[in-house]
């Protein structure tokens, strides 16, 4: 007997290749197995709701994986911590209904992206964690751009280039810029049902040009009816983006909503 898990996982992103397991380099996947087989003394394949860049952080990144029935929620979750390197921390650990998949069972997926303006940006405690821009950014114009975005669009123009899928249309719930406190610069919330490689970053990297005056305003309207990035600014720093939550159905989960305090739901 085995029972289905869902991780929340976070981590600091500047010692990992990214989620994915690669040929070289050290991958948040491959230390969460590696956690995992200390547990299980077997090899335990883990799913996660999206994948993460070199220097990308997460807070709340949903992993799922399968263990044996005598694990319980709460063993789970202090082992889980005792044995990860410094650099990750689960959050939390629910038990899910069987067959539950953390990406492919995924409802939504929601990042955050924190730019610092101000000069203390530039300090080594926040450099590591922000886009250091230290520069004014106009509100007004960043929200515009947000509200562009918003919606259903074919977002072919801001994803990496050689992706081959079936389609680039994702629809974008939430694009909003609000402002850090003490003026310390802004954070954009963005939830989509989907995201392509580089998506994130490619738009903010758009929409802080469009905030500094180097582009027109106009562009990103123009972007999203182009079927290429060539015109697309340079994406943002990998360094200032997380990955924040995925949400999935009640239904997922083994142990009834109410109980779970709402965590993850919440569109």
């Amino acid at each position: 007997m085995t029972r289905t898990f869902l991780a929340l996982l976070h981590f600091d992103g500047r010692g990992f290749v990214g989620w994915q397991r690669q040929a070289a380099g050290r991958s948040v996947q491959g230390d969460v197995e590696a956690a995992l087989a200390r547990l299980a003394g077997a090899l335990v394949p883990a799913h996660a709701a999206g994948r993460t860049d070199a220097g990308v952080h997460a807070a709340g990144l949903g992993v799922s994986f399968t263990l044996p029935a005598r694990w319980s929620a709460p063993a789970l979750h202090r082992a889980l911590n005792a044995v990860l390197p410094a650099d990750c921390w689960i959050a939390a650990v629910h038990e899910m209904a069987d067959g539950f998949h953390a990406r492919r069972s995924a409802l939504f997926r929601r990042y955050r992206y924190v730019i610092g303006t101000d000069a203390a940006a530039a300090s080594p405690f926040r450099r590591p964690f922000e886009w250091a821009v230290c520069r004014t950014l106009d509100a007004v114009k960043l929200q515009k751009a947000a509200e562009e975005i918003t919606g259903t669009h074919d977002f072919q123009a801001f994803a990496a280039r050689g992706q081959v899928k079936p389609h680039y249309r994702c629809r974008i719930a939430v694009a909003e810029w609000r402002e850090r406190p003490g003026g310390a610069g802004v954070v954009l919330q963005i939830q989509a049902d989907r995201f392509l490689h580089h998506m994130v970053r490619m738009l903010v990297g758009t929409m802080v040009d469009v905030a500094l005056d180097r582009r027109d305003p106009g562009d990103m309207a123009r972007l999203l009816a182009s079927t290429d990035n060539q015109a697309t600014s340079p994406p943002a720093p990998a360094h200032g983006l997380y990955f924040v939550k995925a949400g999935y159905p009640p239904s997922a989960f083994a142990v009834p909503i109410e109980e779970t305090h709402g965590a993850l739901h919440d569109a």
